[in-house]
Order: structure tokens, then sequence, then C-alpha cells
């Protein structure tokens, strides 16, 4: 089993700045793609930032140029570096990632609890 635990959500002004963190634990190989998704109140679970193992970086349009995406393959964290935040960037923020197991050296996706983003106008 593999457990995602993530820290860093919290409330800000717009404007502000917030850094998301996860943290891989368990029966784990290696990690794939790892990224960060949100969810708004009534609204579907969107990707916000993805990094591949060896650095590739995608984003959602609505969020380059302010968030920033890094992992750490040696701890299997990921951090989501969050600035110039907005009110539509408010949302339950939720790490994802695709975990290959080193008791079957199958790989599955695994999400986080999610942490709470809220930006204040």
């Amino acid at each position: 089993q593999v457990q995602l635990v993530e820290s860093g959500g919290g409330l800000v002004q717009a404007g502000g700045s917030l850094r998301l963190s996860c943290a891989a634990s368990g029966s784990i190989f290696s990690i794939n793609n790892m990224g960060w998704y949100r969810q708004g109140p009534g609204k579907q679970r969107d990707l916000v930032a993805r990094i591949s193992r060896i650095g590739t970086t995608n984003y959602a349009d609505s969020v380059k140029g302010r968030f920033t995406i890094s992992r750490d393959n040696a701890k299997n964290t990921v951090h989501l570096q969050m600035n110039s935040l907005k009110p539509e960037d408010t949302a339950l923020y939720y790490c994802n990632a695709l975990v290959v197991s080193s008791d079957t050296y199958s790989s599955s996706q695994y999400w986080g609890q999610g942490t709470q983003v809220t930006v204040s106008s």
C-alpha cells in the first residue's frame, strides 16, 4: 500500500503565496508522474500541474507563471509553490502519484486526502 499525505494549505489574501507539499510512503519501488489537482465547490477535479520523474512539467493555463511544481525523487515528495494567488484558486488541492509497487512491480495511481486552499479577496 501507498499513502500520500499533503500539507501546507490554508487561508491567504489575494496576491499572497502558499507552498503545498506531498509525501509518499509505503511499498514504493519508483514513482513516475506526480501532480496536483484541485476541485472547487460544485466543480470537477482538474489538473493544476504535473511533473515527470525526469522533471518535465506541464501546467494548467490558469496557473502558468504563478505556480511552480517541483519534486525530490530521493524523498518521494512533490511541492507546489503558489504565488500571486487569486480568489478563483480557492479549492481542495489533491496530490496524485503514479507509483510502481515494490511488492508487485505494477503501476497504480494514488491520491491524497486533499488540503484546502482559500484565497480571500
